[in-house]
């Protein structure tokens, strides 16, 4: 299943997103538009201190109107591996340092409306945290948390970002760092 661009227009170009409208013809020659939000690429670190706790960030998301629990997380800037960005985002947001970082895959967040693609990494950090570096607009809690305390949040829905859960599923199925 193929659908060919007929047209597109940006109705929108911010710094971490655009907005586009795009003409499509599909396959069996039915025309229709797609509303498309084009995001800048993302990182997520599952981090784990030595102590074998999960190190997960707390902050408040005006699109959900509250505090959200997640993965840290971040975009990757231009011209930055999504590896240097991993490192760059645990380090600001929880003051860690990864002695070992592992790719375990890239999500896509909302593949219906959106291209974001989130690359998503397991850190182990053993050095004690330094202070937070974060950016102006950012108001981070760190959440220390055991394997047992992470699957209970999940389970009761205390948990819910997207990209957080798959963090947590690639690293519980066989991708888990040895």
């Amino acid at each position: 299943m193929r659908e060919e661009t007929r047209s597109s227009r940006t109705l929108y170009n911010g710094r971490v997103l655009t907005l586009e409208i795009v003409d499509v013809e599909r396959e069996d020659g039915l025309r229709s538009v797609r509303e498309i939000v084009r995001h800048a690429r993302a990182v997520g670190v599952l981090a784990r201190r030595a102590d074998g706790r999960f190190v997960w960030v707390r902050q408040f998301r005006k699109a959900m109107e509250g505090d959200v629990i997640e993965v840290c997380a971040g975009l990757v800037d231009p011209g930055e591996s999504p590896e240097a960005a991993a490192c760059r985002e645990l380090s600001e947001e929880t003051g860690l340092t990864a002695t070992r970082l592992v790719l375990l895959g890239e999500v896509y967040s909302s593949p219906g409306y959106s291209d974001e693609k989130v690359t998503i990494y397991y850190a182990e950090c053993d050095a004690p945290a330094r202070a937070l570096r974060l950016d102006e607009e950012e108001q981070i809690e760190n959440l220390e948390l055991t394997e047992a305390q992470v699957e209970a949040m999940i389970r009761s829905g205390e948990i819910r970002d997207a990209k957080s859960i798959a963090a947590w599923l690639l690293y519980r199925i066989g991708r888990e760092p040895a």
